[in-house]
């Protein structure tokens, strides 16, 4: 595994125009944003409980909502990975009452007969989550086919720059028929800060490159992906590919514009985006994908 710089900051549509990427400078889109990613894990989440690891290593937000929605949840959180803006909006409470404890050794709690999770000693019923210290992009704590989905939200397999071993590691924790929800920094964003960068040369070597490796101006790297090089990452690890598409389709001109002139219509936008035919896929800056592993 190559060494991960720190999480650089969530990349923005206005970090495309040179702006800080802070999330202040588009706050209605980024209000749009988070509503869509919630609905879009509301809808891909089993409808019965299931055992859930979440490889997100973002604030909180999609362990607690997993385990609001009466899941399992082993929340694995990586030092590498994880920084200041690591936190949960709320303060750090997870919504409707998830709770979180931490397991510091690094032992993953197992399955074990009528659905309750077990490390030996400790209990963890459906609607809890559990977090773990330790490497989320190598899974050697995880036995083989042990686990129902694998969530790896906020573009972790974008910060993990060996992404190919992340998702051999997913593929091989899932039972068959498992499946797993990822977003990752799409090619769009990376071109857009490389000409930022005035990175002229590394753009002409885009088309060409298997595997683009984008510099952000503090120092932390991300990997970025067409939607066919993320197919057929997934397709190579033994993986069914369900749908790729990009988080938002809606502009972020267009959210604020309406959602400026008319601030509850923030359902009704969230609505258009989950309902709207498929496009081009390689569009927006992040991409979101949903693979099963075959039976």
């Amino acid at each position: 595994m190559l060494p991960v710089p720190a999480r650089p900051p969530e990349p923005t549509i206005a970090s495309l125009r040179g702006a800080s990427g802070d999330e202040q400078t588009l706050p209605l889109y980024w209000s749009f944003y988070w509503s869509v990613a919630a609905a879009q894990l509301a809808r891909w989440l089993p409808r019965r409980p299931a055992l859930i690891v979440d490889l997100s290593n973002g604030d909180g937000r999609t362990a607690a909502q997993a385990a609001a929605a009466g899941h399992q949840v082993l929340e694995v959180m990586d030092p590498l990975l994880t920084g200041p803006r690591d936190h949960h909006p709320e303060g750090g409470r997870p919504p409707n009452g998830a709770h979180r404890t931490t397991h510091r050794d690094g032992r993953l709690p197992r399955p074990r007969q009528g659905g309750a999770v077990s490390n030996g000693h400790a209990h963890l019923p459906p609607g809890v989550t559990r977090r773990v210290i330790a490497d989320s992009g190598t899974l050697p704590y995880l036995g083989d086919a042990c686990v129902d989905a694998v969530v790896a939200e906020h573009r972790a397999l974008s910060r993990h720059l060996a992404t190919e071993e992340t998702i051999a590691e997913i593929a091989r924790v899932l039972r068959p028929g498992g499946r797993v929800l990822l977003s990752v920094d799409s090619l769009t964003l990376g071109m857009a800060l490389l000409a930022e960068q005035n990175c002229w040369a590394h753009l002409s070597d885009v088309p060409a490159a298997e595997v683009v490796l984008v510099p952000w101006p503090d120092g932390a790297i991300t990997r970025c992906f067409w939607s066919d090089q993320l197919r057929e990452l997934l397709t190579e690890a033994g993986l069914e590919v369900e749908w790729i598409r990009p988080r938002t389709a809606l502009s972020p001109s267009t959210v604020e514009h309406v959602l400026k002139r008319s601030p509850e219509a923030m359902e009704r936008l969230v609505r258009t985006e989950l309902t709207a035919p498929p496009g081009d896929e390689s569009l927006g800056v992040h991409l979101l994908a949903s693979a099963r592993r075959r039976t």
